[in-house]
């Protein structure tokens, strides 16, 4: 289907009149206001892509556990990754897995583990210590 003359015409001059931005080069193709606001979205979009994702509940839980073992467990055992034990029969905390299951430490931990080495106090934990202190030996499997 072909349009009348006029009625092309007519659309070609309203065709010509649109401007477009940027095409004269007089124009900035964004106002100087609008390209500030998307330098300050980009900017703020790659600070965020930059920050450390958020602690979990995990996270937590382990420096408790962490916290937990400084106070308690080393002046004898070793608990970090690397050095050995203040006590040499006391076995570093980061060897534990090699042993036997961390999980099964549970049971122990709450009735009081006392088949510990000969001068390991006993100890009786809540279950959140219990989790705690679990979480930061698992996290020292890795």
């Amino acid at each position: 289907m072909e349009l009348p003359s006029e009625r092309r015409t007519g659309i070609m001059a309203r065709l010509r009149s649109i401007k477009v931005a940027g095409a004269d080069r007089r124009q900035p193709a964004f106002p100087a206001s609008e390209a500030k606001v998307a330098m300050s979205a980009l900017l703020f979009l790659l600070f965020l892509l930059l920050l450390p994702p958020p602690a979990s509940a995990d996270d937590f839980s382990v420096d408790r556990g962490r916290r937990f073992a400084e106070a308690n467990c080393a002046h004898c055992h070793a608990i970090g990754r690397f050095g050995d034990s203040p006590l040499p029969i006391a076995p570093p905390f980061r060897r534990l897995h090699e042993v036997y299951p961390v999980e099964s430490l549970e049971e122990a931990l709450a009735e009081g583990i006392v088949t510990g080495h000969p001068s390991m106090p006993r100890f009786e934990l809540a279950p959140d210590q219990i989790n705690d202190l679990i979480a930061y030996l698992k996290s020292l499997e890795e």
